[in-house]
């Protein structure tokens, strides 16, 4: 069955996030990996994994695809999550697909995204993007999603004293 619920604000992205994962019942140091372009998704993934800490889950960041260059995302006290050592020995029971990686001018197909989620059979599959990027770079047709978390950004003020 298909649910679709409408949630605003930051915190409509990251309770639903939590929520879905607590539900699947993953276990203290399972892995959730986060596939994102560097820079764009990296604070987004940091607010999802700040989001989830209490579950105590072992959460990874890849910049693109390239799992070779997989890091930890960890804790730091007074400061929030944040990327740390590389990591090898992936083993997600969750992969995190950040909508950055549909946007025009990143140089990955859904194709490579669909041959990542291949490779890990059995995952769970969530994706997060902004103002329906995955919908708008035709993803839907190549990857699957069991969970996808679509939020807009709209508008956006902006007020300068000159």
């Amino acid at each position: 069955m298909t649910t679709k619920e409408v949630f605003h604000g930051v915190p409509g992205i990251l309770r639903p996030f939590k929520e879905y994962l607590e539900k699947k019942g993953l276990k203290k140091g399972d892995q959730v990996v986060y596939y994102g372009v560097p820079g764009t998704c990296t604070p987004f993934v940091e607010l999802l994994g700040f989001a989830v800490r209490s579950l105590e889950l072992e959460q990874v960041f890849v910049p693109l695809v390239d799992e070779g260059k997989a890091h930890n995302i960890h804790n730091v006290p007074d400061i929030g999550m944040q990327a740390g050592a590389a990591m090898g020995n992936l083993k997600p029971k969750v992969i995190v697909i950040m909508g950055g990686l549909s946007m025009p001018n990143v140089p990955i197909k859904a194709e490579q995204v669909k041959a990542v989620i291949d490779r890990h059979p059995g995952t769970l599959v969530i994706g997060v993007c902004f103002m329906h990027m995955f919908e708008k770079a035709g993803w839907f047709e190549t990857v699957s999603f069991d969970c996808l978390i679509d939020a807009n950004i709209d508008p956006v003020e902006v007020t300068k004293i000159s």
